[in-house]
């Protein structure tokens, strides 16, 4: 799977880039035709607290699954939103068998 994270006005460290990409190449256990996903990772409101967001797409054939998350933390956000995917991962199989 094709991951590119972009972290908007500011410099990401390494540390975070493997945690997030470690969390997103997870999904692959759900569904193997996982064609990519883009990641971005930005700061709101520099002062106030859950102003970390990540921005997750991930590409299927036909599809592309979104989801959004902002808490305190990078490593908070990235748990819900992969969590997210996954369950909308879930939904999307379902669909499939049920057409089959």
């Amino acid at each position: 799977m094709d991951i590119q994270i972009q972290a908007i006005h500011f410099d990401v460290d390494d540390k975070l880039v493997d945690f997030v990409e470690e969390k997103v190449e997870r999904l692959s256990q759900y569904y193997d035709n996982i064609i990519g996903a883009e990641v971005k990772l930005k700061v709101e409101k520099a002062g106030s607290h859950e102003n970390k967001v990540i921005e997750i797409k991930i590409a299927i054939p036909g599809k592309d699954l979104f989801a959004s998350k902002q808490r305190n933390s990078f490593e908070e956000s990235a748990d819900e939103a992969v969590e997210a995917l996954r369950r909308q991962i879930k939904k999307h199989k379902e669909k499939l068998t049920a057409k089959h």
